[in-house]
């Protein structure tokens, strides 16, 4: 798929991330795809999962933040973890 991950950080029980996509692509193409493959990997890896059923709820939140200067957001999911 034709998009980027410009900044990435997850807590225990969800992740935030930027990503930059052309038009032609949906959101929900984009987070199924980063699902099933973060998925695949983490199996292929010899990692349980950690409940019986999958490793991702099938619900997620997307924001628009077009506009917001990219350092700015890289610096908010970078700090996701401190108060």
């Amino acid at each position: 798929m034709n998009f980027k991950i410009l900044e990435f950080n997850g807590e225990a029980d969800h992740i935030h991330a930027a990503i930059e996509y052309p038009p032609k692509l949906s959101i929900s193409q984009i987070v199924n795809h980063l699902k099933g493959v973060s998925s695949r990997l983490y199996g292929a890896a010899g990692y349980k999962k950690p409940h019986k059923t999958a490793l991702w709820s099938p619900s997620y939140f997307v924001a628009s933040v077009g506009g917001a200067p990219l350092e700015v957001l890289k610096q908010y999911i970078q700090n996701q973890k401190s108060p």
